[in-house]
């Protein structure tokens, strides 16, 4: 499977959920009934939130930030984006290092920025991963360096703490390719050969803090 092929999809695809963000948010209408007084019948629903994942932060060592737009009553779109750039212990050869950047389109039950929300998100990711043991990918005794790119359907919860601020817990699963040279874990080592992988399974995971910007 050839990887530009499926960046250019993924940046493709990322693109039209772009595009649908502003046509929709030209069609933004004033918010109905909340189950939160935050929201009234004469108030209109927040536009734009910046948010950064505390978990996949702390798990995977990478500063995280991501944008959402409202793009309708029901609707908003996601932009994510995480870098971990260290090298590790220069001993063992022990590493995380990658990039990731993923879109999401989610549809909420009750308004947008409230509540229970349904998504599908594609992403797509390079990475140097070494001295690490993560279930169904990699194994601790290896180097990995390649990439992967996937889709998948996740779930999620939005909690208001006031105007500004809010919490949301996300979790989903789906499909990935990924296509890897793969070392053992010492420094220097010669390669092994070059390998790919298909995986179902687990694709987010997440607990954010979001500030409302408008």
């Amino acid at each position: 499977m050839n990887w530009f092929i499926i960046r250019q999809g993924l940046m493709v695809y990322c693109g039209l959920l772009l595009c649908i963000s502003v046509v929709g948010q030209s069609k933004t209408q004033v918010a109905g009934k909340s189950e939160f007084p935050i929201y009234t019948k004469t108030a209109v629903l927040p536009i734009y939130a910046v948010k950064t994942n505390l978990l996949y932060g702390g798990v995977a060592l990478a500063p995280n930030l991501a944008v959402e737009f409202g793009t309708s009553t029901k609707t908003s779109l996601v932009l994510f984006g995480a870098y971990n750039p260290w090298d590790g212990d220069s001993e063992t050869n022990k590493k995380m290092k990658h990039f990731i950047v993923k879109a999401e389109m989610r549809y909420w039950l009750c308004e947008r920025f409230n509540g229970h929300f349904f998504g599908v998100h594609p992403f797509y990711t390079e990475y140097n991963v070494g001295g690490h043991k993560i279930p169904m990918l990699f194994k601790k005794e290896y180097r990995y360096e390649g990439f992967a790119a996937g889709a998948g359907l996740s779930y999620g919860y939005h909690w208001i703490l006031n105007h500004r601020w809010s919490l949301e817990a996300t979790l989903g699963a789906g499909y990935a390719y990924f296509e890897y040279a793969k070392f053992p874990c010492e420094k220097c080592a010669e390669k092994m050969g070059n390998f790919s992988k298909h995986y179902f399974g687990p694709t987010q995971l997440g607990v954010s803090l979001i500030y409302i910007i408008k």
